[in-house]
């Protein structure tokens, strides 16, 4: 469920949007494709109030009876908020939210495969053609433990999205769910402030024309199409 999402847009369209007044990420490049136990933007509330946009860890810690105590990747989809594991999360200080212009679901057909990549072929998703930035209502947290096993413990900052139950335009693709969306500034403000029996309703399915499906992004695309050489007249 969504383990591929890009980020095509600037730091200061997602500092605008958000009203973050604070800025830890760090140079970031003009198009990014981010994947599971790999950083990642949010936009979160400090201890201090302030508003800061920062890099975490995608992937949430899993809830420890799934573990057996092996390396902790994390658990990129939050499904049931209401599950006690998560509801550790749940509040105005583990709240963020996610920039995003696209996100991928692969295709279900069996072997339909990327002519690129060898791979399987994914559907990518945006507001529209020009694809636009909008937000997947997330949690954060800090957290201590073994991501991967020749790294040993670790101190983390995580974090992973909200799903729901897909739209009419996702459900062909996948069918158990897609991430909650948010499309406007009043909608991430709600997400980021509200009290939880308020923020909650905004885990809800987005209307079947909030998304369209788009071309892969170009850092996605491995082999650029050349621009033939003019030959000379003369």
């Amino acid at each position: 469920m969504c383990n591929l999402y890009n980020i095509t847009t600037t730091q200061e369209a997602i500092r605008q949007w958000t009203r973050a007044m604070r800025d830890t990420s760090g140079n970031l490049e003009p198009s990014i494709d981010t994947y599971p136990n790999q950083p990642g933007v949010v936009v979160r509330n400090t201890v201090a109030g302030e508003r800061e946009l920062a890099k975490l860890l995608w992937g949430l810690p899993t809830p420890p009876e799934r573990m057996k105590g092996k390396a902790d990747y994390g658990t990129t989809n939050v499904r049931n908020p209401q599950y006690s594991h998560w509801q550790q999360f749940v509040g105005v200080e583990n709240r963020c939210v996610v920039p995003v212009t696209s996100f991928a679901e692969p295709s279900p057909a069996p072997n339909d495969k990327d002519p690129e990549t060898g791979i399987q072929r994914n559907y990518w998703f945006a507001r529209d053609q020009s694809r636009p930035l909008f937000f997947f209502a997330g949690f954060w947290t800090r957290w201590l433990g073994v991501r991967k096993v020749k790294d040993g413990p670790g101190d983390f900052e995580l974090f992973a999205f909200m799903t729901t139950k897909p739209n009419a335009l996702i459900a062909p693709i996948h069918g158990k769910a897609m991430p909650v969306i948010l499309t406007t500034p009043e909608e991430t403000e709600a997400w980021l402030t509200a009290p939880w029996s308020e923020a909650r309703h905004l885990q809800r399915t987005a209307p079947d024309d909030a998304l369209v499906i788009v071309d892969k992004p170009a850092t996605q695309i491995k082999f650029p199409k050349q621009t033939p050489v003019q030959g000379s007249l003369f």
